[in-house]
C-alpha cells in the first residue's frame, strides 16, 4: 500500500522516475488541492442559496394567499422542463454584459436559477403537508409569518431541506458544463471536474493518477450523502401520500 499517487495528485509533489535506459525523469504532480477548494467555494454557496430562496417561496405558496399564486406556482414548476443547454448562451451574453463572467458569482447564480424550480417543488410538497393546527396556534399567539417560518417551518422541514441539499450538492460538485462555460480556461478558478478533464488530456496513459484523482473527487460527495441519508427518503416521500 502506498499513497504516492494521492500525494502526486493533491500536493503537486514531483517524483523521479528511472526508465529502462537508466535515464532519470522528473514527473511533476497535478496539485488538485486548489481545484478541490474551488469546488467547495462553488458547491457550498450554490447549495445554500437556492435552499434558502426556495424555502421562503415554498412557504409563501403553501400558506400565504396573494393574487396570482396558483399561476406563478405553475410557471415555476413549468421551468423544470426547460433544458439546461438552451439557456447557457443567453446567460453567457448577459454575464459578459454585466462583467461577471469568469467569476464564482456567475456559477452561483446559474446553479441557483437552475436549481430553484426543483427545490421549490420538493419543499412545497413537504411544507404543505405540515399540520395546519400548529400554524393556526402560532397565528393566534400573534406570531408573524417570518417568526413562524424561522421557528416552526425550518426546523420541521429538515428532511426535505436535507434531501434537496444532497441533490444540489452532488449536481454542482459533479458539474462540468456550467463550470467550463462560465469559468473558461482560468486555471486559478478551475474546479475538480475541470482538473480531471485536463488530466485526462495530459495524462491519458497514467491511469494510476486518473483513478487517484477520481477517488479524491468522490470522497466529499460520499461523506455528504452518508451524513444526510437518514433524511433522504423521508424528504422525498413527504407530500406524496395523503390520508
Amino acid at each position: 500500500f502506498t499513497t504516492e499517487n494521492y500525494e502526486e495528485v493533491l500536493t503537486g509533489k514531483e517524483f523521479e522516475f528511472t526508465n529502462s535506459e537508466g535515464n532519470v525523469t522528473v514527473i511533476p504532480g497535478e496539485n488538485m488541492t486548489g481545484a478541490f477548494l474551488n469546488s467547495l467555494a462553488v458547491a457550498i454557496p450554490a447549495t445554500l442559496i437556492p435552499i434558502l430562496i426556495a424555502a421562503f417561496a415554498a412557504y409563501g405558496f403553501a400558506w400565504m394567499n396573494f393574487p396570482g399564486r396558483r399561476l406563478l406556482f405553475i410557471m415555476i414548476i413549468a421551468l423544470l422542463v426547460v433544458p439546461l443547454q438552451i439557456a447557457l448562451v443567453p446567460i453567457l451574453r448577459d454575464y459578459s454584459a454585466l462583467g461577471i463572467n469568469g467569476t464564482f458569482l456567475a456559477i452561483w447564480l446559474a446553479h441557483t436559477g437552475f436549481g430553484l424550480p426543483l427545490a421549490t417543488y420538493l419543499l412545497y410538497n413537504y411544507i404543505r403537508g405540515l399540520p395546519r393546527e400548529i400554524l393556526e396556534s402560532a397565528f393566534i399567539d400573534g406570531a408573524s409569518h417570518f417568526t413562524i417560518f424561522q421557528r416552526l417551518i425550518l426546523p420541521l422541514s429538515v428532511p426535505a431541506l436535507a434531501s434537496f441539499a444532497i441533490f444540489q450538492f452532488l449536481w454542482v460538485w459533479n458539474d462540468y458544463l456550467v463550470a467550463l462555460i462560465f469559468i473558461g480556461a482560468n486555471p486559478e478558478l478551475e474546479v475538480v471536474t475541470m482538473a480531471l478533464a485536463e488530466m485526462t488530456g495530459s495524462r491519458g496513459n497514467d491511469w494510476h493518477l486518473l483513478t487517484a484523482g477520481a477517488f479524491v473527487s468522490m470522497v466529499l460527495p460520499m461523506i455528504v450523502f452518508f451524513a444526510l441519508q437518514r433524511f433522504f427518503v423521508r424528504g422525498l416521500m413527504a407530500g406524496s401520500v395523503k390520508g
